[in-house]
């Protein structure tokens, strides 16, 4: 029989990933905004996501859907264990959609939907590394529901995923300028990114340190003969890629910071889906303790299979269409 509950977490890692890929650069730029001063550079900056940035959300939405279709008891104790950081992620995401639209039709107050386009990336960004580091250091759950209180979500390690998560976007953003942008913005990208670079790999570093010796069920998964063989490369090709991102800025070459940058991504999360497997409420609830019905789960599936397809053409041609470099001057997002 078909295992229909490891089809559907494959497809919501994957639709996680390309959220965390698509909108982190995108969210990235906002983080980066106070690097740049000029506001024609700030313009370039928004307009190289312009025409796409409202669609990288739809692989968020997509996640919520499945996990309420798919797996109904993650989505039910996973939102009340952190309702309070989910929440104010999704206002700082609402404050950062209206600040984008509204600041290329400001004039005199265009200054303060700058800030307010700053905090909204900063803050949902933030939010969405605490919701990452609660999710790590584990969910209480009795009876098949959240038995945790209202703020074990809050502590120095979420804190500090949160500014990890901060960090990793900026690092997406600053590859993202290096490809799509030139001249005095490029620059400055150039020498902003072995910097962000080189704190993302002690972030990487450190919670990789922290989380085995604060988690000992972790710690038996990662030590264990059959995992290690696993997770093993994952660390050292980590050392691979910061070097060469390093290496690709020093060279100036300029999709290769963007791709090694994403390549590290895709380490930090493989990483982390190895720690956890096969739990999907860790520390005790496996994915086939928490899915729904099977015929839940086919009815559900038929509809993703259609509806994938069409979101990855859709975005995939979105960005096609606007491959190319933007400039001072282009005509824009208006």
């Amino acid at each position: 029989m078909i295992d229909l509950s490891l089809i559907w977490i494959v497809i919501i890692a994957i639709g996680v990933f390309i959220y965390v890929v698509l909108d982190g650069f995108d969210l990235g730029l906002g983080i980066l905004f106070p690097f740049v001063k000029d506001s024609h550079e700030r313009d370039v900056m928004m307009n190289t996501v312009a025409p796409v940035w409202d669609g990288n959300e739809t692989w968020m939405v997509l996640g919520g859907a499945a996990l309420y279709a798919a797996f109904p008891m993650v989505y039910a104790t996973v939102l009340s264990a952190l309702y309070m950081p989910i929440i104010l992620m999704v206002v700082a995401l609402i404050f950062r959609g209206v600040a984008f639209e509204f600041r290329f039709k400001a004039n005199r107050t265009k200054h303060l939907w700058d800030k307010a386009f700053i905090g909204g990336s900063f803050f949902a960004s933030f939010f969405q590394g605490m919701i990452l580091g609660a999710y790590i250091q584990g969910i209480k759950v009795e009876n098949h529901m959240y038995a945790g209180g209202g703020l074990d979500w809050l502590s120095p390690f979420t804190i500090f995923t949160g500014v990890g998560v901060v960090v990793l976007y900026a690092a997406l953003g600053c590859g993202w300028l290096i490809f799509k942008t030139e001249l005095d913005l490029q620059n400055r990208m150039y020498q902003l990114m072995p910097k962000l670079i080189i704190a993302l790999f002690v972030i990487f570093g450190a919670v990789s340190i922290y989380t085995p010796l604060a988690h000992p069920q972790i710690a038996e998964r990662w030590f264990n003969p059959q995992q290690l063989m696993y997770f093993s490369p994952v660390p050292i090709l980590v050392v691979i890629f910061t070097f060469l991102v390093l290496r690709a800025c020093k060279k100036r070459y300029e999709l290769s910071p963007f791709l090694y940058t994403l390549a590290l991504v895709f380490l930090a999360y493989t990483g982390f889906m190895i720690s956890l497997w096969p739990y999907v409420i860790p520390p005790s609830i496996t994915i086939w303790e928490a899915a729904s019905p099977q015929s839940s789960q086919l009815f559900t599936l038929i509809g993703a299979l259609i509806l994938i397809p069409i979101i990855l053409i859709y975005t995939a041609l979105s960005y096609w269409v606007f491959r190319d470099k933007v400039r001072i001057g282009d005509d824009g997002y208006h």
